[in-house]
């Protein structure tokens, strides 16, 4: 169990995190937009100054930059409007991922929650039999070990049954706890490709509009022009979705080895005690082989 001031102090931080990140998000909107809207007006003013060259010297055509003369930002915002919203969806979803990454990496250390100086701790005081003192000790150390070992301590009076059925629930749901903020790295993972292939048919259509439109006199050369900048977005989503399932699966088996280790941990600590608890099973022994 939980002190109510140290569940405030973790929403606290909850919602810390949470503000932090929603800023982070918006910084990257604004600086996203104010590139695309000065791309945009770099292009139109260029436009306005090769009509006016075309305007004085009708003979001097204004040649089109290649392929492999456009920028980066030129090639990743290349899919129009609904190439740009779904480019700007997906560097929101890598941006989200790398918090999560490092929000799991920071936070799935084994001393902050199994502090092996709690579990030597909590035994010593519950073969003394000082219950209260060891309930005390898990309010004052708040982590996934400390909860389980209160729920334990709290059923000592109902019998072994119920403290073990508190031990089993307890750790059950600090494992959902875990795994809850990890499943939107599995989202992410899922929801990136997904995303990147909208992108791609979306501007796959338009191409190939562009040739139904022009009656098929459109070259190929502006067709594989369509397909290139619409292939962008599945790159993104791809380059987004690897990295994050990796990491997915990578902290899946940290919190599956955290869990092993923390319910060994909570029944370390009341095996000194478990004989003495009302309702404890005493073992059979085996009868001698003839």
């Amino acid at each position: 169990m939980i002190s109510s001031t140290s569940q405030q102090n973790h929403r606290i931080r909850v919602w810390t995190n949470r503000v932090r990140l929603a800023s982070y998000l918006a910084v990257m909107c604004v600086f996203i937009a104010c590139l695309v809207v000065s791309k945009r007006m770099s292009f139109a003013q260029g436009t306005q100054n090769a009509a006016g060259g075309a305007a004085v010297a009708p003979s001097i055509a204004p040649q089109k930059p290649s392929p492999t003369e456009d920028s980066i930002l030129e090639i990743v915002f290349s899919g129009g409007i609904l190439g740009i919203l779904i480019m700007v969806t997906l560097i929101a979803l890598s941006v989200v991922a790398v918090y999560l990454v490092f929000d799991q990496a920071m936070g799935l250390r084994k001393k902050d929650l199994l502090p092996s100086d709690l579990v030597e701790g909590v035994k010593q005081l519950l073969t003394q039999g000082k219950l209260k003192e060891a309930d005390q000790l898990c309010r004052d150390r708040p982590c996934p070990l400390s909860f389980v070992l209160a729920s334990g301590i709290s059923e000592i009076e109902f019998g072994w049954p119920a403290v073990e059925k508190a031990l089993e629930d307890s750790t059950a749901e600090q494992a959902a706890r875990l795994y809850r903020k990890l499943e939107y790295l599995s989202v992410i993972g899922n929801l990136a490709p997904m995303l990147g292939l909208l992108g791609t048919v979306s501007g796959m259509i338009l191409a190939f509009r562009e040739v139904a439109v022009s009656s098929g006199a459109a070259g190929a050369g502006q067709l594989a022009g369509g397909i290139y900048s619409a292939l962008v977005t599945t790159v993104a989503g791809l380059l987004i979705a690897i990295p994050a399932l990796g990491a997915f699966a990578v902290l899946r088996n940290r919190i599956d080895e955290l869990i092993s280790e923390l319910a060994y941990s909570a029944q370390h600590v009341f095996s000194s005690v478990r004989r003495r608890i009302p309702g404890a099973a005493v073992r059979p022994v085996a009868p001698p082989r003839s």
